[in-house]
């Protein structure tokens, strides 16, 4: 403020002044008049001057701010117009009323007003409601720009942000991913090969690795003769990711033309700042590869996990040494426990059935006493346990839920047979009791598992988990005799998975048949299983009556919304509609009893309907896979799955 204003004294002190320069002047008259009349004069003037002066004052301190005023408009609009960003004033139609001279640069012409916000900025989201997003980013003219809206003010923000986009893209492009590459089965392949055909297979191998990681610009460096380590950036995984991993099928394609089946599989992890996890992670993704049959790439980015390929069925391994080292390590775990508390997934079926007895009686033939915990009864098992039940011994050996939660402790060994998810299990309270866990399954490995399972025999060649049990109980035990109701459970376990031996076997399926059969496995009472109630076939037959095709070679049948349908004759519907001629993949859409809406997905094999369900939030193999959903009708969950085949054949390759 300037000094004048500053000198000036006004108000009301200065009325109070006079008002006792006039009582001092009237008191002094009292005493000598003229002197009094003397002081009257000089109080007046000072009253007179005090008025001019105030006067002067409020013209000078007008003619300030009226100047101050000027200059400070003046360069307002000076400095809007030349602001780093731009201001625009629109209206309720959304439409510009008012802009600075940035927004000029911005759009490359002279004047917006008028226009649109949607036309100015395509793409960009303008709030309609106070709950809408008030910032976003549009790429206009090569330029990234930020939009801030204020809604009440009718007002929006325009900042260039391309520099930091740029900076914080290059950022995340750089950050470091690793990778792990494993030849399958490159011991098995090399069997019974001379040198100079296990050299000629490794140098086609090696050399299309080498090109692939000079192609997308990876390091690679070898561990050992079947693995590789990757080192690449966030770019080069992204770049890999949009090729679908193309190193699988070249590789396949070039052994294929060896007639030697070796495939590859992937492990990547990106996201983490720590290297040791990142390790961890890439390992983890590869684990998950290999248990899900090999074949194909897993990769672990931040909270999302995507799997790639996987278009050929697991290759058979031709030795039995695993199931040996496996058995001996079950066998070591039985002797030190309390209790074997078997469990399959919930709503059992033959196969979980089957192999859970199998697992009893490994446990008996070392007088441990073991028990299998289930649910109860549903439709899919009902024939089998009714002839289980036909053996007393057999039939004590199944216990409910509580009664299993009871006999469990920290001594207590806990098997779980037919899944890997711990959200599936019969009774998942189960596995929180105790850290002595097994795993046995044939299913291909899911993002979801038994992380502290002490130990895991999964092999997804295997045709069901009764196989994998039946090799167990060879080498378990010197001499196991079975009964004939535990042995045909289990052949009734492997005949149901295989559809009769028609999918998804190999040699060692007919080998286990062929000791469940010596050991007095009956066919004519898996027969008895496997009847089918006649209005339970007519239902089927409504079923597929209203199937329609997807694309001429998928089928689609959704039940009755109003009829309540059993998983059972939901999975029978989707085997019927595969015999079906041309058709390569079948979905069966139903409501199921517990109020879920069940999906049964089957193929021949060109299809991988497991990614599939996957992407619907369940699983299962190549050829067969299934899923729950919940919150919604047969009619949406349609509509969901033919949205994400639509998905898959945009983008992933699946349905070709």
């Amino acid at each position: 403020m300037p000094k004048f204003l500053v000198q000036r004294w006004h108000g009301m002190h200065n009325v109070w002044a006079l008002v006792l320069i006039l009582l001092l002047a009237i008191a002094l008259a009292w005493y000598q008049w003229i002197f009094g009349l003397v002081g009257l004069a000089l109080g007046g003037a000072v009253g007179v001057y005090t008025m001019l002066a105030e006067r002067a004052f409020r013209k000078d301190l007008n003619d300030y701010v009226l100047t101050l005023s000027h200059r400070i408009k003046g360069v307002g609009q000076d400095v809007i117009g030349t602001l780093p960003f731009g201001i625009i004033l629109y209206n309720e139609d959304k439409e510009v009323q008012w802009h600075n001279s940035f927004i000029q640069t911005v759009t490359g012409r002279p004047s917006v007003v008028g226009v649109p916000l949607s036309e100015l900025f395509p793409g960009a989201s303008v709030p309609v409601r106070d709950k809408d997003p008030i910032k976003g980013e549009v790429s206009l003219n090569g330029r990234i720009y930020e939009l801030a809206f204020r809604q009440q003010e009718r007002m929006l923000y325009v900042t260039d942000v391309t520099e930091r986009w740029t900076l914080s893209k290059r950022y995340e492009d750089e950050k470091l991913a690793l990778g792990i590459v494993m030849m399958d089965n490159l011991e098995e392949v090399a069997q019974g090969m001379d040198e100079q055909q296990r050299a000629l297979m490794l140098s086609k191998v090696t050399g299309e690795i080498n090109e692939w990681s000079q192609k997308y610009g990876l390091f690679l460096r070898r561990l050992s003769s079947d693995k590789y380590m990757v080192v690449a950036n966030q770019l080069a995984l992204r770049k890999l990711e949009q090729s679908r991993f193309e190193l699988l099928d070249e590789v396949r394609e070039i052994t294929m033309d060896l007639k030697l089946p070796m495939t590859l599989s992937i492990g990547f992890a990106s996201g983490e700042g720590n290297v040791v996890e990142l390790g961890q992670l890439a390992q983890g993704s590869l684990d998950i590869a290999l248990g899900r049959g090999g074949d194909q790439a897993v990769v672990k980015f931040g909270e999302r996990q995507s799997f790639y390929g996987g278009k050929s069925n697991a290759i058979e391994k031709r030795t039995r040494v695993r199931a040996r080292v496996i058995s001996h390590a079950l066998r070591d775990l039985m002797k030190e426990s309390d209790y074997i508390l078997v469990m399959g997934h919930k709503t059992p079926d033959m196969d979980a059935i089957g192999a859970a007895i199998g697992v009893v009686k490994a446990a008996q033939q070392f007088g441990k006493e073991a028990f299998i915990v289930y649910e109860g009864v549903n439709p899919s098992i009902q024939r089998m346990m009714d002839i289980l039940r036909e053996d007393e011994k057999l039939a004590k050996r199944f216990i409910g839920l509580d009664q299993g939660l009871s006999l469990m402790n920290k001594r207590s060994l806990a098997v779980v047979v037919d899944t890997h998810r711990a959200s599936m299990v019969a009774e998942p309270r189960l596995l929180q009791q105790t850290n002595r866990i097994v795993v046995i399954d044939h299913h291909r490995r899911s993002e979801e598992f038994i992380d502290d399972a002490v130990l895991v025999y999964m092999e997804p060649y295997a045709s069901s988990t009764c196989e994998l049990v039946t090799e167990l109980l060879q080498y378990i035990h010197e001499r196991v005799v079975l009964e004939v109701r535990e042995a045909t459970a289990l052949l009734a376990g492997i005949t149901v998975d295989t559809k009769s031996f028609a999918l998804r076997t190999g040699s060692r399926t007919f080998e286990a048949a062929s000791f469940l059969r010596r050991n007095g496995a009956d066919p004519a009472l898996i027969q008895r299983m496997l009847k089918e109630d006649l209005d339970e076939f007519i239902k089927k037959a409504e079923i597929i009556q209203h199937a329609t095709t997807y694309r001429d070679h998928i089928a689609i049948a959704v039940a009755d919304a109003g009829k309540p349908v059993p998983q059972l004759l939901i999975a029978q519907s989707a085997d019927t509609l595969l015999n079906m001629t041309g058709i390569r993949a079948s979905f069966v859409i139903g409501l199921r009893p517990d109020g879920l809406i069940g999906i049964s997905a089957r193929s021949l094999g060109q299809i991988n309907v497991q990614v599939i369900m996957e992407k619907m939030g369940g699983g299962g193999h190549l050829t067969n896979a299934a899923a729950q959903l919940q919150g919604c009708t047969v009619q949406e969950a349609a509509a969901k799955l033919k949205q994400t085949l639509k998905h898959f054949e945009g983008e992933e390759g699946i349905l070709e």
